[in-house]
């Protein structure tokens, strides 16, 4: 995931105003040549004030700023870029060139990245609490100027004059071009004053609700006393957990890991169905009337701007398109999966008929018989798999396999400035030409005051200027492992496991990209193609020879998980996929309709939309997923697709090309120099359909559930 998923995190969203995230931004417009070299002067000579070591050949990567030096540099950038708009706004009509306008936006913008990110990264990270508060003001100062600076007419005026010259430029760079086109247009700048004041009226109402759901989700207090007959089932550190009443019963508060715990665990039904009702029922009073008014909102806001519904509006620049396509891809995924997922559904009636008798089975129940089925099914216990993965053979493991299938080599870099003492530094070559690639940081240990999820984030993008200098990408994988009470590593869970893969992907994809624009260099790619590169490599978790690569009995001996456990974990990742995929798509359903079709009914439509896809069973009496869906609402506003879209073409790329579950070199060249390497700067559909041979498909995804199918 990208720091936007992590917040509900990596915040996908399509309010042009929200806030810019580390991850997928890129800073205003630009700075010009002098104002930016002055920028980059005044921070390489406050680095060589405190005598502070940075990677080889970054001299704008400085991880380790003051609070103060972090506030001066603010001003530096916020300042600098002012001077920069006025001067292109100045451009004479009869003189505008590809060199004087879109160039310098270009180069300055690579350059100015990394200013940002050492300005806006340390809140996320550093052990002090004054540079953490620091840092967020700063970004806080920063997007606040970036905003400004896209709201500036005089500045779109240039440029979308240039734009209709039709000079002849590189694709790439008509891309750029329309990128800072768009950049304006989307706060309303090519409409007329009074259409342009109601979309920013538009925009600060749905700040304000989406702020206002979240606040009272957030708020939400809601609460059931049980007693301990009726959470049986439940392990005795749970119960001890929970804060308990005189009378005896227990105070369940309808936290996410509460209501997953009872439904997992309970064994008593008629608990699991009241949890699972008063947890669908949050807020449903006080969100239902806001959810409505900001979809209504966003419908005005992309009508204003030209689009029919808020869905195409979101999905514009993106691989699906148009909200049909995704209702489309949503309904041919979920009619492959409806035989497996009636099998599926079969052998959990089977099983609650024989422990509770005929009493009808409700969706609250799935989650239950599900994990007992596979505690029948699968000798897994992940509390003793955990020893065979202690985070250095894992790590060591992983750059294995990614030297071998992508052609490179990692290299530690020491002696350097860090913010912390376990975090680490590492080069990645070309290991055929030797060729530097870039660099990465790993913070892999949770502490106080860090960022509380896993993440990557750029620390500088891929660029090439116009003098043939190219500068490198650094990027920085964020991790939540834990340390034992003597500070040594805790050997990972086989979900940590899989999540390093994820995370690296993401790594591998930033360090390989070789687009020539910032913009579409690293992360800065389709959202909908982000994750794609990082769901391929969560694959070869799954396979033997990974898993006996990455495994060892604690790190002094060699002893790998046995073939048997290997194949376990395989069938146990496939368990009851097509009904997990189908309550996925259910919800996935429901955003796109909300938000392309402005006379649904929320009520009706759950109603109606929750038993066509979840094979007959009914939602929970009461509940609307309206009242509680914060995805919906701010991050992935119409785009919660977006997740299975890349899982369901990372499946096809890996069926097709690394089926057998060994890194091959050829192909994973292919994918480094056809996928990763060009970046956002070409439509992804092309770059997969080059690499494929043909268009991706949704049929390995279909097959690989059937395949492991119980």
């Amino acid at each position: 995931m990208t720091e936007n998923d992590g917040n509900d995190k990596k915040m996908e969203g399509s309010n042009p105003k929200k806030k810019l995230n580390l991850v997928t931004f890129t800073g205003t417009a630009g700075l010009l040549g002098l104002a930016v070299s002055f920028a980059i002067f005044a921070f390489k000579s406050r680095k060589q004030k405190s005598k502070k070591k940075g990677l080889p050949g970054c001299d704008t990567v400085c991880v380790n700023l003051s609070a103060k030096e972090i506030l001066e540099l603010a001003d530096e950038i916020i300042f600098k870029s002012t001077r920069v708009h006025d001067s292109i706004a100045l451009v004479p009509l009869n003189k505008m060139s590809y060199e004087n306008v879109v160039l310098p936006l270009a180069e300055l913008e690579a350059r100015q990245l990394s200013l940002i990110q050492c300005c806006v990264f340390p809140k996320m990270l550093s052990p002090h609490d004054d540079v953490r508060k620091t840092s967020a003001e700063a970004e806080q100062k920063i997007d606040a100027h970036i905003l400004s600076c896209r709201k500036r007419e005089d500045v779109y005026r240039v440029i979308k004059i240039y734009a209709a010259k039709g000079e002849s430029i590189s694709p790439e760079a008509i891309c750029y071009l329309q990128c800072l086109v768009r950049d304006f247009e989307d706060n309303g700048l090519n409409l007329t004053a009074i259409k342009r004041e109601e979309v920013e009226r538009l925009m600060n109402e749905i700040d304000e609700l989406s702020s206002r759901y979240v606040k009272n989700l957030n708020e939400d207090s809601s609460c059931l006393f049980l007693s301990e007959a009726e959470l049986a089932g439940l392990p005795l550190e749970f119960l001890q957990s929970l804060e308990k009443t005189q009378n005896k019963e227990f105070k369940l508060t309808l936290e996410s890991r509460h209501v997953a715990a009872i439904l997992e665990l309970c064994k008593i039904a008629k608990t699991r169905k009241t949890v699972a009702m008063a947890y669908g029922k949050r807020c449903g009073d006080a969100n239902i009337p806001v959810l409505q008014r900001l979809v209504q909102s966003r419908h005005k806001l992309a009508r204003l701007l030209g689009y029919a519904h808020f869905a195409d509006y979101a999905l514009d620049r993106r691989m699906s398109k148009k909200s049909i396509k995704v209702i489309r891809f949503l309904e041919d995924i979920s009619s492959s999966l409806t035989d497996l997922a009636i099998r599926e559904f079969s052998i959990l009636k089977d099983l609650k008929r024989k422990e509770e008798g005929e009493m009808p089975f409700g969706v609250e129940d799935l989650l239950y018989y599900i994990k007992m089925v596979e505690e029948l099914q699968f000798d897994l216990d992940f509390g003793d798999i955990r020893q065979y993965f202690p985070v250095n053979l894992v790590l060591s493991g992983i750059f294995k396999i990614c030297q071998d299938l992508f052609g490179i080599k990692i290299e530690e870099v020491t002696e350097i400035d860090v913010w912390y003492y376990d975090v680490r530094a590492f080069a990645v070559f070309d290991s055929g030409s030797g060729k530097l690639l870039g660099y990465f940081y790993l913070d892999m240990f949770t502490r106080e005051g860090k960022f509380g999820h896993s993440c990557v984030v750029a620390l500088q993008n891929n660029a090439l200027f116009s003098n043939g200098a190219c500068q490198i990408p650094v990027a920085l994988l964020i991790a939540q492992f834990a340390k034992d009470g003597c500070g040594e590593a805790v050997p990972l869970g086989f979900s940590e496991v899989v999540n390093l893969f994820h995370e690296f992907g993401h790594v591998v994809q930033h360090v390989c990209n070789r687009a020539s624009f910032t913009r579409f260099s690293g992360l800065r790619v389709d959202p909908d193609f982000r994750e794609i590169p990082s769901q391929l490599l969560e694959n070869w978790c799954y396979e033997t020879f990974t898993l006996k690569l990455i495994s060892g009995y604690r790190e002094d001996i060699t002893k790998p998980l046995v073939d048997e456990v290997c194949k376990t974990l395989k069938r146990w990742r496939y368990s009851f996929s097509a009904l997990k995929s189908l309550q996925e798509i259910l919800y996935c359903m429901f955003d796109q309709i909300i938000y392309s079709d402005e006379d649904a009914d929320f009520i009706q439509l759950i109603r109606n939309l929750h038993p066509k896809v979840m094979i007959g069973l009914p939602v929970v009496e009461g509940t609307n997923p309206a009242s509680c869906f914060p995805r919906a609402v701010i991050g992935s506003e119409a785009t919660c697709y977006s997740r299975l879209w890349s899982e369901v073409y990372a499946a096809d790329i890996f069926a097709s090309k690394f089926g057998d579950g060994h890194p091959n070199l050829y192909a994973g060249l292919q994918f480094r120099d056809k996928v990763l390497a060009p970046g956002g700067g070409r439509e992804p559909m092309e770059l997969l359909t080059s690499f494929l041979g043909r268009e991706p498909s949704t049929q390995a995804f279909i097959d690989s559930r059937r395949q492991y199918s119980l």
